[in-house]
């Protein structure tokens, strides 16, 4: 029996991705997810299981009826979802009363409850969020009923406030296969058996690294899976080093020649490190050559010739300032004390 695991689509989600990116963000998570469709239809996949947050939060009427028709498109794989805490079912949630296509099947319930595929041999276990937060440890107990031949548990949390668990408790429950959604970074927690899928397409800038999906497969001989990249962008945290002889214009064309290096298409947090010179401020708004820059950090420091200010400064503030602090290693609190201390007194000087 051949599976897809997918989680986290947060289906709604505006996610910054840059001037050139952030409009057209929220269709192309679409487009992934249609993607996923279309392989599922190519390749003959059984079964696609969906591990919770679907959607990033309350989904629309009209969202779910375009689900729908996506997911009916593969008439010949049967769809088994749950909802997690972002778009956890309330009283009034159209999941509540949504009628979904003969091979879509949702599990609305709040306590464990299981799904039968006889055509697959399969069952597949598994409840939803009715509230953000949910600490009870709701997978502790919920070992498989032996209905089908295959039974798979699907799962979403593992966190103090979203049903905590450990991954070795999920393993010693006896399914085939966990397939777990909440966390967004794809991880292997027990070889061939526990496994989060991770976000399909990122939607935070800390949502770094590869994302993609899960492919798996159930046999006599036991489960085999493997993670499949499809994710159109990724957030890349990019350090670019500066020196003191560094211009805005220079820091600009180097961001240019890391960024191409990297993929124009990608999106990036840069951190700018080592020592500028002092007379030197960074326009960090004219910084963005591609318009996929989502966020700049400035971690650079001064570089002050301290031995030679403090001799020359040896009978002032500023000298006996630096003096107090002189011989700290460049990484310590103290010395970036120094740094910006000095940098306090000579502005004062000048103005």
């Amino acid at each position: 029996m051949r599976f897809i695991h997918i989680a986290d689509l947060h289906l709604g989600v505006s996610p910054d991705a840059g001037s050139a990116y952030s409009k057209k963000r929220p269709g192309e998570i679409w487009d992934t997810f249609r993607k996923i469709i279309g392989i599922c239809k190519e390749e003959k996949t059984e079964l696609l299981l969906i591990a919770g947050d679907l959607f990033h939060r309350q989904p629309l009427l009209r969202e779910l009826k375009e689900m729908n028709s996506i997911l009916a498109s593969a008439s010949d794989t049967e769809v088994v979802m749950i909802a997690g805490n972002h778009d956890y079912i309330k009283k009034n949630s159209y999941y509540q009363t949504f009628s979904w296509a003969g091979n879509v099947h949702m599990i609305l319930s709040e306590d464990i409850s299981c799904v039968e595929l006889p055509k697959l041999h399969t069952a597949v276990y598994g409840s939803s969020f009715h509230a953000r937060e949910v600490e009870e440890a709701r997978y502790a107990d919920a070992v498989p009923e032996k209905r089908q031949k295959y039974e798979i548990l699907l799962a979403h949390g593992g966190d103090e406030k979203h049903i905590p668990f450990q991954s070795r408790e999920l393993k010693r429950l006896g399914y085939d296969y966990v397939a777990l959604g909440h966390i967004h970074k794809a991880q292997i927690l027990e070889e061939n058996r526990v496994a989060y899928a991770g976000s399909l397409e990122p939607t935070d800038i800390n949502d770094t690294g590869v994302h993609g999906y899960i492919a798996g497969e159930i046999t006599d001989k036991g489960c085999r899976i493997r993670f499949v990249p499809a994710a159109s962008r990724e957030y890349i945290h990019m350090d670019v080093e500066v020196d003191r002889n560094m211009t805005g214009h220079l820091l600009k064309n180097a961001i240019r020649k890391q960024i191409e290096m990297s993929g124009v298409a990608n999106m990036y947090k840069i951190i700018l490190t080592g020592q500028r010179d002092p007379d030197m401020i960074f326009d960090l708004t004219d910084m963005d050559p591609f318009g996929n820059i989502v966020g700049i950090a400035d971690h650079t420091r001064p570089a002050y010739h301290f031995e030679k200010l403090m001799e020359e400064n040896k009978d002032n503030i500023l000298g006996q300032f630096i003096h107090s602090l002189q011989g700290y290693d460049q990484e310590s609190v103290e010395y970036q004390a120094l740094c910006e201390g000095v940098q306090a007194l000579i502005e004062t000087r000048r103005g």
